[in-house]
């Protein structure tokens, strides 16, 4: 049985296009990064965590056939994280700090089961346009910002946002699909 350690619609949706049969289930874990971790090591680490947090957390019978999924997303701009912003201020200074740059959208994708664990990361390019201070304003106000890594969703009106995509769409939405697909055929799920 496959279990989706997220919250996240955008991760169920993307995992559902893989045409795969899974229950969700919700974790808790902290997602601060240690001293002197690197953003791509922490990244692995949260979904790794939350990995096994998912699994730990189903009862002794079901551990057996659990294969449990759980992925992290972040935003890296010269080297320092950028997390889901707090308020509304947060998203504009992340916003003003991302226009007019390249940054890397790090995806670590992570599976847990009774005999192994694996994982995988996708790292993309992103580059912004230039962005007003009106068109930044008008975009944290629609609300989309809050709950997105980086303060923006390429999957919605952030798309207006890039300028550049290299890497994967469905990586910088939340759960690198070919990665995803890749590992659940290594654990022996049909894809």
């Amino acid at each position: 049985m496959l279990y989706l350690a997220s919250r996240s619609p955008r991760r169920r949706e993307l995992l559902g296009q893989l045409g795969v049969s899974f229950s969700i289930l919700d974790v808790d874990v902290v997602e601060v990064p240690m001293p002197d971790e690197t953003p791509v090591d922490y990244v692995r680490r949260v979904a790794r965590d939350k990995a096994k947090a998912g699994w730990e957390s189903q009862e002794h019978a079901v551990q057996a056939q659990a294969v449990v999924l759980a992925s992290d997303t972040e935003v890296v701009l010269d080297g320092r994280i950028f997390g889901k912003p707090k308020d509304a201020d947060d998203g504009v200074q992340m916003l003003q700090a991302l226009s007019g740059r390249t940054h890397e959208v790090i995806s670590a994708v992570w599976l847990v089961s009774a005999k192994r664990e694996h994982g995988d990361v996708c790292i993309s390019r992103v580059r912004f346009a230039e962005l007003s201070e009106a068109e930044i304003a008008a975009y944290v106000a629609t609300g989309e910002p809050f709950g997105k890594a980086g303060a923006y969703a390429i999957q919605g009106k952030g798309a207006t946002l890039v300028e550049y995509l290299e890497g994967s769409y469905s990586g910088v939405m939340g759960l690198p699909v070919f990665e995803t697909a890749k590992l659940l055929r290594e654990f022996g799920l049909p894809v």
